[in-house]
């Protein structure tokens, strides 16, 4: 029988709507002995593209008022590495593990799909189509309405497993490439991926990352990220995971009531490895409060009937 905080996510049931976000943990075993990750609802592991990547050199990390500016440059350890080295032990773990995939061609999407559809302890797949920091390939399938739906119907012709698109904020109309996803087959879409951005050194005046630009998370992003969760709510009828700057109970909720399934907390993880029971307490007190049975029943559940008279009524 379904737990209160139990969420379906497409074909996959999480117990809680708890997920780390992908790039925040590691491959999921660095944070074993700090968390139980079977307690997660899930993880989502660092990107993936077929062979090993170095990412940018240093410096690829700058703190920001509010937030973290990154420019990692998708560093990983290719897909062969982490299935042989990393997947073993995430199910001994008993983590419910999700793998985000990058490419720089739109074969490597297939290519990765299809050897992650044979590995066993896979629950489904992050399409990270969103990357704001990288010169070449996801970005530019994410940026384009076409190429969004391509990328996503591709992998969906050659995997049984859940597709999962992660959508950038740094385009116009975000709802538009939710439905472009929903078309081409996605079981749910994740959002919003970083904001691109940039910090600069003034007593150098240089910038202060290597790559001049990177991604801003954190609490600064927030109300954007709600907003276009909300946005997105309105546009399809597939799940959506929602995060960004999510540091607390009170955070996710807002991103419930918006209209996500489940969330993603990524940036607060640096600064509190320990903050997913506490983020769960939180969920379980303000449902207790206010009377909530099931975690599914705040999904969407925001009221604007009034906001709505009121800028009818002015």
């Amino acid at each position: 029988m379904p737990g209160k905080l139990d969420v379906q996510i497409g074909g996959l049931r999480l117990k809680n709507p708890l997920i780390a976000a992908s790039g925040c943990f590691g491959y999921g075993v660095e944070y074993a002995e700090a968390v139980d990750l079977s307690s997660l609802g899930g993880i989502v592991s660092k990107g993936l593209f077929l062979e090993p990547r170095e990412g940018h050199p240093p410096e690829r990390i700058v703190e920001t008022p509010s937030g973290m500016l990154n420019a990692i440059g998708l560093q990983g350890i290719g897909v062969r590495r982490f299935i042989a080295e990393k997947l073993p032990e995430l199910r001994t773990l008993g983590a419910t593990t999700i793998v985000n995939i990058c490419g720089s061609t739109l074969d490597e999407y297939v290519e990765l799909a299809r050897i992650l559809s044979d590995a066993e302890g896979v629950a489904a797949l992050e399409l990270n189509i969103s990357c704001p920091n990288v010169k070449e390939g996801g970005i530019t399938f994410g940026c384009s309405l076409t190429g969004t739906f391509d990328v996503v119907n591709a992998v969906r012709r050659v995997t049984t497993l859940p597709i999962i698109p992660k959508l950038t904020p740094n385009v116009t109309d975000v709802a538009s490439f939710a439905r472009a996803s929903q078309e081409g087959g996605a079981d749910a879409v994740s959002l919003v991926n970083t904001f691109l951005a940039m910090a600069i050194d003034v007593e150098t005046r240089r910038p202060a990352l290597s790559n001049i630009v990177g991604g801003l998370s954190g609490p600064a992003i927030r109300p954007i990220a709600v907003r276009m969760v909300y946005e997105c709510r309105r546009a399809v009828s597939i799940p959506i995971i929602g995060m960004g700057g999510i540091a607390c109970g009170r955070d996710a909720i807002e991103f419930l009531l918006a209209g996500a399934s489940a969330v993603q907390i990524g940036t607060a993880n640096f600064v509190d490895p320990f903050i997913w029971q506490k983020v769960l307490a939180d969920i379980d007190s303000y449902m207790t409060r206010h009377g909530v049975a099931r975690v599914a029943d705040l999904v969407g559940a925001l009221d604007t009937s009034a906001r709505e008279k009121e800028w009818i009524s002015s």
